[in-house]
């Protein structure tokens, strides 16, 4: 989610690097941005309102009718995709910043760097005050092997982005078949399964605990030990993020976000050849293992998961063009891209309030079936308070304070 704040080149050569002034903004960023925000309030509605370690895992079978069918349709049509979607846009955000240090003629990296550790330290906060979910903490990371990626011309990126992403794929493919090996040699399949389930329900048990019923330090306490499992799985999401990094680089520097016009017949083919792919990719992973129970990744589940993999990038990219395609009709959903880092931390401080037991405690009662409805309400009046928040101030709290610490001055922030 680090592709929350964009930057556009400067006209001048010899002007400092400073915040982007709001007419110099690409507004389809913004709108990709903020459609890309709804997708991630659905996919988070599941860990938000339950244990985190039951979200994520595929279609639950212990929903029945109706919430099942929910549960399917966010994890075919939303899981993976949108989160996918905030990746490219960090790497446009990086590229365009890197035009406009070189129209500048001013010291990138320094700058990058900043703007990185304060990603981080933003990151951390969120996943160890408010909601152990965040994926902050990886864009960070993932964005400094980015910058040594700075110097590739930029008719490598598509091709170096595509198979940076397979290789988290391939990961997939490679564990699933060494725990198949494992097994096969040991010969303690069953006794080895059997505990791994045993370790994964512990886990679920301590969050549905002390997320369900613990104080606030419980939770931190909690959120610590699920962030160092978090980052162990960087391995596989890792090159997920670094992968749409640099596709993301491409479209910005291409002048595909730009000047999409230009670029008609590639969105074309995204719209109709690479989103249908992507889904009868995913409905061929759901069908096969529609459910990942914790602690049982086989090398089917690995290539069923790396299967949806690839799904998610050409999903990602089909919404990419129709959202495109219809910028002119969702204009009013910039103002909510302009504010992202604020309105994702703000969903998860709504979300914890609202279930967890040091807010309101209805962890574990809303039906999957009533959360869809739920996320687009919350997501309807975080468009409402955008709009008004942007009439009076430039920028949202936390993008104020991310680009204080970034350029190492407070910008104005009332308008």
């Amino acid at each position: 989610m680090s592709g929350l704040v964009h930057e556009s080149p400067v006209k001048s050569a010899h002007s400092p690097l400073q915040p982007v002034a709001v007419s110099d903004r690409i507004d389809v960023i913004d709108i990709l941005r903020g459609v890309a925000l709804l997708g991630i309030l659905l996919m988070n509605m599941e860990a938000l309102s339950g244990p985190l370690d039951l979200a994520f895992t595929g279609i639950d079978p212990h929903w029945q009718g109706l919430d099942y069918w929910a549960d399917a349709l966010v994890y075919v049509l939303v899981q993976g995709k949108f989160f996918t979607l905030f990746s490219l846009l960090f790497g446009a955000g990086f590229a365009i910043m890197a035009q406009r240090a070189e129209a500048a003629r001013r010291d990138f990296t320094s700058f990058y760097l900043r703007r990185s550790a304060g990603l981080l330290l933003i990151g951390l906060c969120h996943a160890l005050l408010v909601w152990s979910g965040d994926i902050l903490v990886i864009y960070a990371l993932v964005s400094l092997p980015l910058l040594a990626c700075r110097e590739a011309p930029q008719r490598w990126l598509p091709a170096m982005g595509v198979a940076t992403y397979l290789c988290a794929a391939l990961l997939m493919l490679l564990m699933g078949a060494l725990l198949g090996l494992s097994a096969q040699v040991d010969g303690n399949n069953d006794t080895a399964l059997r505990s791994a389930i045993a370790q994964g329900q512990q886990t679920i048990e301590l969050q549905r605990q002390v997320y369900g019923h613990g104080s606030f330090a419980q939770a931190v306490a909690q959120r610590v030990s699920d962030l160092g499992t978090s980052l162990s799985g960087a391995l596989i999401v890792g090159p997920e993020v670094l992968g749409m990094f640099l596709l993301g680089s491409w479209f910005a520097r291409s002048g595909a976000l730009a000047d999409p016009a230009r670029f008609e017949h590639l969105y074309r083919r995204l719209r109709w050849i690479a989103l249908p792919c992507g889904l009868v990719l995913m409905l061929a992973s759901a069908a096969w293992v529609p459910y990942l129970a914790p602690g049982t990744f086989t090398a089917s589940t690995g290539a069923a998961y790396a299967l949806s993999s690839v799904a998610s990038l050409l999903m990602c990219l089909g919404y990419l063009a129709w959202i495109v395609r219809w910028r002119d009709h969702l204009r009013g959903l910039a103002p909510m891209g302009r504010m992202a880092l604020t309105q994702y931390i703000l969903q998860s401080l709504v979300g914890t309030w609202l279930f967890y037991g040091y807010g309101l405690g209805a962890f574990e009662t809303m039906p999957r079936a009533w959360q869809i409805p739920f996320a687009v309400l919350l997501f309807a009046v975080q468009v409402l308070l955008s709009h008004v928040w942007l009439r009076y101030f430039r920028f949202g709290p936390l993008e104020w304070i991310w680009r204080a610490m970034t350029y190492g001055q407070w910008p104005p922030l009332r308008r």
